[in-house]
């Protein structure tokens, strides 16, 4: 059941929702459940052609409105755009899913300082800068709102070879706090989801290249024994950007499968000794009492 829908169809009818990074992966799974359950959408990322390509997609997917918007999300003038442009359309903008991202798998030793200033720039500027101009206006319109960020795991834990995107998403997290606190008073909620693996053509392939993704399986660091299904990560989405999580405010969701704490306990690694072992273990102890 877990790659079924999950909250009933007009759960965000009349709801206006922007999408950044919209465009494909997880962004647009998201985005397409939001539309099934009658939300308007709106779209952005860099790539004007992939976008509109998506729009036209979803639409004939869903019968509902996609309006697609070209925006680099470091660049603030570029977003306050996103803002007016949905306005103009839809005439009020209800939710907004930070979902923007970069990374890099490297030795963090091997990074030029540019290429870690990408990552920053793109997840925590582009977050702030999202964030910062969605809820400027929401405080002035004295309207409420919802704002949904996608961090990792990692950004709580922290993570080797991904530096940048750890302390970048670190940083998103403790916007998310932070905010719930401060804009609570003007009935803006602000949640995070921390998803594991939930594998993307575009991401997967740019960040385990060749036969990588083969030998790092995803799937054995992860207690369920499988990668997450898009459609559950939509599910818990849709929920929290619904009113329907209106009380929930300043969480972040671990959508994982364990995987995270799978890592972190310390004799965790331990489920790979075989049963046979288990039995010669427990008479060992046993002998070892009796003596």
């Amino acid at each position: 059941m877990y790659n079924q829908p999950m909250l009933r169809d007009d759960a965000l009818k009349g709801k206006t929702i922007v999408v950044t990074g919209g465009g494909t992966g997880l962004g647009k799974a998201m985005g397409t459940y939001f539309l099934k359950l009658g939300a308007n959408l709106v779209i952005t990322s860099r790539k004007v052609d992939v976008l509109e390509k998506t729009a036209a997609e979803m639409e004939k997917e869903t019968g509902g409105r996609v309006l697609a918007v070209a925006c680099d999300v470091r660049e603030y003038e570029q977003v306050e755009n996103v803002l007016a442009e949905t306005i103009k359309t839809f005439g009020k903008v209800d939710g907004l899913l930070n979902n923007a991202a970069g990374n890099f798998i490297s030795p963090t030793e091997r990074l030029s300082a540019n290429a870690f200033s990408t990552v920053i720039d793109i997840v925590l500027k582009g977050s702030v800068n999202c964030t910062l101009a969605f809820g400027k206006h929401w405080i002035k319109e004295k309207q409420s709102a919802s704002i949904l960020n996608i961090v990792t795991t990692y950004a709580f834990t922290g993570s080797a070879y991904v530096v940048p995107s750890a302390c970048a998403k670190g940083g998103v997290l403790a916007m998310t706090r932070s905010l719930a606190v401060e804009w609570g008073k003007y009935g803006i909620r602000t949640n995070a989801i921390a998803p594991g693996p939930f594998p993307t053509k575009g991401a997967w392939d740019r960040l385990l290249p060749g036969d990588l993704a083969e030998k790092f399986d995803f799937k054995n660091r992860v207690p369920l024994k499988r990668v997450g299904d898009h459609q559950e990560l939509a599910n818990l989405a849709a929920f929290l950007i619904s009113d329907f999580a209106g009380y929930i405010n300043g969480e972040v969701i671990s959508i994982d499968g364990g995987e995270w704490l799978q890592g972190a306990g310390q004799f965790n690694g331990l489920e790979a000794i075989p049963n046979e072992m288990w039995d010669m273990f427990a008479q060992m102890t046993k002998s070892a009492k009796g003596s």
